[in-house]
């Protein structure tokens, strides 16, 4: 680092991306990315015309695109927040709501914990149950900002709407974060929640289930003075944070919903049957409601698994945390693509 760069920035421990490998032709399945593409719709909607008005501003307050979201949903257009990806609206929440400290799981999403470190947010660092559940009452009267994914990653275990109002209820001077970037894989989501919870907060993205992890497109949903919030800070950043393509993709997948379904439920399937052939060779494997895995052999290391794995050409993502080093986070692809992964494992295990 220069010598120009900021003193209480210096022992930041910045997100680790998952790999994006250039070196050859792989079986991705380390980064949770959908394995189709995006609607015809969206492809439709990105045309050549369009692409000669990138020499426009966006539209600043993304009017068209809240409205569809919002009609989708079934809350107003003031009710949610669009965003270059949800991570970024991560990073504003932290900053908007985490001045009385921040409480998150001890495994979860990374950027979580860069974030509490990036505002100086004072964190509470939450331990998993030993089955790698969270357990929801630990979390009350905690009277901080919370945020809880759900699905949780890289675990895959959801918790009950229910269980987060909870949560919400007995934190009434905080706000609650409830990440739901991978809940139409088999999740349900607490979007209907935030009628009736002013401090709840729901974030998603169209990286996963919607295909346009490259779009970089994210959104909000909850208590319209919550909204506001988030709204203060992106207009003092960054107001053109989302490009003109990015926002009319966005529109053209919430019209074109139900094909992004169907390959929910194709992810699904595959999801279960990739889970249990990993099951009959002796896996432990959670109960994943997201469109990956997460999966130990008892006959080979975490790590070992990994890179003979990536010897065959298929990437899977392993973590260096003690607790989970024995795991990998195995994104669902196709079905072939799973009966793919579960050929190499039969093969490295001899």
């Amino acid at each position: 680092m220069s010598r120009f760069f900021a003193g209480k920035l210096a022992s930041l421990k910045e997100y680790t991306p998952g790999e994006q490998p250039k070196d050859q032709v792989y079986i991705k399945l380390n980064t949770n990315e959908s394995p189709y593409p995006p609607s015809n719709g969206v492809i439709e909607a990105v045309n050549s015309k369009e692409v000669e008005l990138l020499r426009l501003y966006p539209d600043p307050d993304c009017t068209k695109l809240k409205e569809k979201i919002a009609s989708l949903y079934g809350v107003e257009k003031e009710n949610v927040f669009v965003s270059n990806g949800s991570d970024d609206i991560l990073n504003f929440a932290f900053l908007a709501f985490g001045e009385g400290g921040a409480a998150f799981a001890d495994i979860t999403y990374g950027f979580y914990k860069v974030f509490a470190a990036l505002h100086g947010v004072k964190s509470q660092i939450m331990p998993l149950e030993s089955d790698f559940s969270i357990d929801p009452k630990k979390y009350y009267g905690l009277n901080k900002f919370i945020a809880i994914a759900n699905p949780n990653a890289p675990t895959g275990l959801f918790i009950d709407p229910s269980e987060i109002e909870k949560v919400a209820v007995n934190n009434p001077d905080s706000v609650v974060l409830v990440d739901e970037a991978y809940v139409d894989f088999g999740g349900k989501s607490c979007i209907p929640l935030t009628k009736k919870l002013d401090n709840l907060l729901v974030v998603a993205t169209y990286s996963k289930s919607r295909s346009l992890a490259g779009a970089r497109l994210g959104y909000a949903i909850g208590n319209k003075e919550l909204i506001s919030d988030l709204e203060k800070i992106k207009f003092s950043t960054n107001p053109y944070s989302i490009n003109r393509l990015t926002l009319l993709a966005g529109e053209a997948a919430i019209d074109d919903d139900n094909y992004y379904k169907a390959n929910c439920q194709r992810i699904i399937e595959a999801r279960e049957y990739a889970k249990s052939e990993l099951e009959k060779l002796g896996f432990y494997v959670t109960d994943s409601k997201a469109n990956f895995l997460f999966a130990r052999s008892p006959d080979i290391s975490g790590k070992e698994l990994y890179l003979k794995l990536r010897e065959k050409g298929i990437l899977v993502r392993h973590f260096d945390d003690e607790k989970i080093t024995d795991f990998n986070r195995i994104t669902v692809g196709t079905m072939e693509e799973m009966q793919t992964l579960v050929k190499a494992v039969k093969e490295i295990l001899g």
